[in-house]
């Protein structure tokens, strides 16, 4: 008998806030897998710092996200999500740099953005390389005292190909 591994598939969201909620770009992300779309395993807010030559995104979390499951699909939830909704997720930026049609990013160095999975605590590895129409992410969580991976991928970066565009709904600042 042929035993069989089905890969769950894993969607991931970007949806732009409204200006007033950072005075600047802000989005929401989410990522579900396909069969379970209102129980996402990631959600967060961010917010885009122009710093010149990079961009610097800042990391928060929703201190109640299960309330805000699905604002990704559904604009009336995600109007719901205020600056009140939402902690700070020090250490866990993300620095992202242009390198010709792509921007690759990866955490703030340091090893300082802590999580803890399954009674350890990690800090976070992690890389990401996006281009016009795909996003790559790499998430490892690594052990603070033996620097040995805990959780995340084993088997390499998840791939991720656009299939629908918010742009419509990013505020013109200009």
């Amino acid at each position: 008998m042929k035993i069989l591994k089905i890969t769950p598939i894993s969607t991931f969201f970007f949806r732009p806030l409204p200006f007033d909620f950072f005075s600047g770009i802000g989005l929401y992300s989410e990522q579900v897998y396909d069969y379970d779309l209102w129980r996402p395993y990631r959600q967060g807010v961010h917010r885009l710092v122009d710093q010149g030559d990079q961009i610097y995104i800042e990391n928060y979390s929703l201190k109640n996200a299960l309330f805000y499951a699905g604002a990704a699909r559904e604009l009336s939830l995600l109007k719901t999500i205020t600056p009140d909704c939402i902690e700070r997720r020090y250490n866990c930026s993300m620095i992202f740099k242009r390198d010709g049609d792509r921007f690759q990013g990866a955490v703030e160095p340091g090893n300082l953005c802590l999580i803890e999975k399954n009674g350890c605590q990690t800090y976070l590895d992690s890389y990401v390389e996006i281009t016009e129409t795909t996003w790559v992410s790499l998430d490892k969580g690594m052990d603070v005292n033996t620097h040995q991976q805990v959780w995340g991928s084993t088997f390499g970066p998840l791939r991720f190909k656009k299939r629908e565009s918010f742009a419509d709904e990013v505020p013109n600042i200009l």
